[in-house]
């Protein structure tokens, strides 16, 4: 019997989605599955939710339901993290505080300033979970979904020995695009996925043996309809010859070309997959939005029937899990430290690969030098998350300021004296949620 928890379980649909897939398998039908959360109510609903699940599918699994973390994580074989370390009203502030000296964010929950921000929060949460695991179950793994992932893992990597990875939908979603787009058949498409996460390159992409690249650029030229899907991406492939990975939302962040001047993002991030990489804090208002109406959304699902269907999704940590606990391996792009997996990106970095999960836990396969101009941009955001991530560990102010210097958003709109202006502001808004930091005076 597996003992699997979730950290965070009151997310409205990923936990049941995951408890689902997990009980399809014959290996885990009787797992104990341990919900936990910090709110009752979000964890109320969980618990009924998975409940149904196993009632209706007549599985022999057990379900705990808990606010103390301690007592979920005791001799735990697997745990999966999906928490939000701070409020949201706490978060919006990582937006709104940057948009006032010109920098527009539309995602912010992962790079430049905004992703910098929510990781000197939660790098201490999470550090806190390894802490207890190595107490309690130091032979679990862990699955983190939680954003910014590049950082927290790296976080978690440097201080803890517990067998993590971070998890994250973009390398699968990102090649079924393609392969939509491509009319490729998707069980004769091969590819080699690598970089870092939320910008992980598809150095190879096959359909049957054949390079889809040029069929993709024709395709991409040619419809505009395609083409208006992923305006960021898009214009990345046409000049950088590769695909990466996560939505333009996300991508337009990243860089220096698409959201430092209005007209910009009128012309280039104006639709997208998922959300409007246009407009202007687009998921902080949707998880407003979200916030204040979940428990509607909730009595209205129990009230039409719980509807939800048992058959297995695509949410690929059951199958880690399975692995790990023995059954079939299982290959997926996971974040791992970089032990010499791309040579041309920083040793120990945090950086998404193919990995292979067995018994043995997280096995990355070598990938290789990847194309310079995708190493370079690479490089200069992991330069950025390794200062943020040792500021958190440190608390030092000075070197979250020094690392906001160096984000191509932020660096492509402000001077070094406005960064400073704006860094000082968003650490006096934070420092109740820092406490790492003695002084967040810069």
């Amino acid at each position: 019997m597996a003992r699997i928890v979730f950290i965070g379980a009151g997310s409205l649909g990923f936990t049941r989605g995951l408890v689902r897939d997990i009980l399809t398998y014959p290996l885990l039908k009787d797992s104990t599955l341990v919900l936990m959360d910090i709110n009752k109510e979000r964890l109320d609903f969980a618990r009924r939710a998975v409940n149904i699940i196993v009632e209706r599918g007549k599985y022999p699994a057990k379900v705990i339901a808990t606010m103390n973390r301690r007592e979920a994580l005791k001799g735990a074989d697997a745990v999966v993290c999906t928490i939000l370390a701070a409020p949201v009203q706490v978060w919006r502030h990582d937006i709104e505080i940057p948009k006032k000296y010109g920098v527009d964010i539309n995602v912010g929950d992962t790079r430049s300033v905004s992703g910098v921000f929510r990781a000197l929060r939660t790098i201490p949460v999470m550090l806190s979970i390894c802490r207890d695991m190595e107490e309690l179950c130091p032979n679990a793994i862990l699955l983190n979904y939680t954003n910014p992932m590049a950082m927290l893992c790296r976080a978690m990597q440097r201080k803890s020995f517990i067998k993590l990875t971070g998890l994250c939908h973009s390398v699968q979603g990102t090649a079924w695009q393609i392969a939509n787009w491509t009319k490729s058949p998707m069980d004769k498409v091969t590819y080699v996925c690598a970089g870092i996460n939320h910008q992980a390159w598809f150095i190879k992409y096959e359909c049957d043996h054949k390079d889809v690249y040029p069929k993709l650029r024709k395709v991409i030229l040619t419809d505009k309809k395609i083409y208006n899907e992923e305006q960021v991406r898009n214009e990345m492939f046409l000049a950088l010859g590769y695909y990466v990975t996560e939505s333009s939302g996300h991508n337009s962040e990243y860089n220096w070309w698409f959201r430092k001047r209005p007209d910009l993002i009128k012309k280039y991030c104006t639709t997208g997959t998922g959300w409007n990489p246009g407009e202007y804090a687009y998921i902080l208002k949707h998880y407003l939005r979200a916030e204040k109406h979940w428990k509607e959304d909730v009595k209205k699902w129990f009230d039409e029937g719980a509807p939800f269907p048992l058959e297995r999704g695509a949410e690929y940590a059951s199958a880690i899990i399975n692995a790990y606990m023995g059954g079939e391996m299982y290959e997926f792009n996971g974040n791992v430290p970089n032990t010499g997996i791309i040579p041309n990106l920083p040793q120990n970095a945090c950086v998404e690969v193919p990995v292979v999960a067995n018994r043995k836990g997280f096995n990355p396969v070598y990938v290789g030098p990847l194309p310079p101009q995708c190493a370079a941009l690479n490089n200069v955001n992991i330069a950025v998350e390794e200062m943020a991530v040792e500021a958190a560990l440190t608390g030092d102010p000075l070197l979250v300021y020094r690392a906001i210097c160096y984000d191509p958003l932020c660096a492509a709109v402000l001077s070094l004296r406005e960064i400073k202006k704006m860094v000082q502001e968003l650490l006096n808004k934070n420092k109740d949620y820092l406490p790492q930091f003695k002084s967040v005076k810069i």
